[in-house]
């Protein structure tokens, strides 16, 4: 009797230890499988969501700031990815537009994979054309009025090699750049002035026969008087032989720079432009002989290596390709050559005009 009713309380006590180690790795497998729910199920926004995570925030306030936008459900998710990961976690700003899982959204904020806004900056662009671009581009802390502001203000960015630069102008190198929503004027300047230092380090523009202030300044005329690589060289001898002899430059774009600086450029050059002592300026290359007194614009590397190494020619005079038919300059070594070149291209031009009024009349009878 005895030792059947002690069989009978062993068999009730494995039975009660069965159903208690059932219900935990019930308990167990509902619970891996809840977070593995909130871990690997995609979740997040279907519309653009911007999470700015500041420097030195923690894990946790990372993952509350990602919970509390909606791009993830759980913050205790996150966590646990944190630890499984042992990465780090990097500032910025990040955009989400689409639902990911908790290992995505975290690798992208360890790979630093911040959202930025391309800029491309052409060769030839001035500091105003550059605010502008900037503007358009849509940075969130950038206006034209703090842009130009700093490039006045930051000129020890290139002290040692242009110690009385006035601006920042010649300096800021025409490139596609990246930069986040919230990027500062300086920081957006800094990196073109890296830029800058890293193309004059390559082509050797401290070596040159001239300053860095001269080179960059004749660099800045030979950019905006042709967008043809193949002729900068030439154009930079017509610039250094003129130089040479104390010729005026007589360079369309240095006066139309010094107008912009006074806020009296008109759209177009007129004659009291070049020659009224009212609308005169340190950059009018027709009164003044010389070079002007800094960069006009920003010019790219093959500009900056053409002043450098102009071609030897003995050209004195050219008619710039931007204003040929053909799309070529016209260089000349005597002032009776040159007017030949310029009676050609008036000729060209009035031929492409009629040619042109042509074509469109008899597009307009087709029609």
């Amino acid at each position: 009797m005895v030792s059947r009713r002690r069989t009978s309380r062993k068999k009730k006590g494995s039975g009660a230890a069965g159903i208690l180690i059932f219900l935990f790795f019930f308990a167990l497998v509902a619970l891996m499988g809840a977070t593995a729910w909130f871990v690997f199920t995609p979740s997040g926004p279907s519309q653009e969501v911007f999470v700015e995570i500041a420097p030195g925030s923690t894990s946790r306030q990372i993952a509350a700031q990602l919970e509390s936008s909606g791009v993830i459900r759980s913050r205790y998710a996150f966590d646990a990815v944190r630890l499984w990961k042992h990465g780090s976690l990097k500032a910025g700003e990040y955009r989400f537009n689409e639902p990911a899982t908790v290992p995505e959204v975290y690798s992208r904020i360890a790979r630093g994979d911040v959202f930025t806004l391309a800029v491309t900056i052409p060769e030839g662009s001035t500091r105003f054309d550059i605010a502008q671009r900037l503007v358009q581009a849509g940075f969130l802390n950038l206006t034209q009025e703090k842009f130009l502001a700093a490039t006045l203000t930051e000129t020890p960015l290139i002290a040692d090699l242009d110690p009385h630069a006035a601006s920042l102008e010649g300096y800021l190198f025409p490139d596609t750049y990246r930069f986040q929503r919230r990027v500062t004027p300086t920081q957006v300047i800094s990196a073109m002035v890296r830029r800058f230092r890293t193309e004059a380090a390559q082509i050797g523009l401290k070596q040159s026969p001239r300053s860095v202030h001269d080179t960059v300044t004749l660099a800045s005329l030979v950019e905006r008087e042709t967008a043809i690589p193949s002729e900068r060289p030439l154009v930079a001898s017509v610039l250094t032989n003129r130089l040479d002899k104390n010729m005026p430059l007589m360079t369309d774009p240095a006066v139309i720079y010094g107008l912009q600086l006074k806020n009296q450029w008109r759209g177009a050059i007129y004659q009291s432009d070049l020659s009224s002592a009212a609308k005169d300026t340190p950059y009018n290359t027709y009164r003044h002989t010389g070079l002007p007194p800094g960069p006009i614009a920003n010019p790219g590397a093959a500009s900056l290596r053409a002043a450098m190494s102009p071609a030897n020619s003995n050209y004195l005079y050219f008619v710039a390709a931007g204003l040929d038919p053909q799309g070529k300059s016209l260089f000349a070594a005597t002032l009776d050559e040159h007017n030949k070149n310029v009676a050609a291209y008036r000729k060209a031009i009035k031929e492409a005009n009629k040619e042109a009024n042509a074509n469109a009349s008899g597009s307009s009878k087709t029609h």
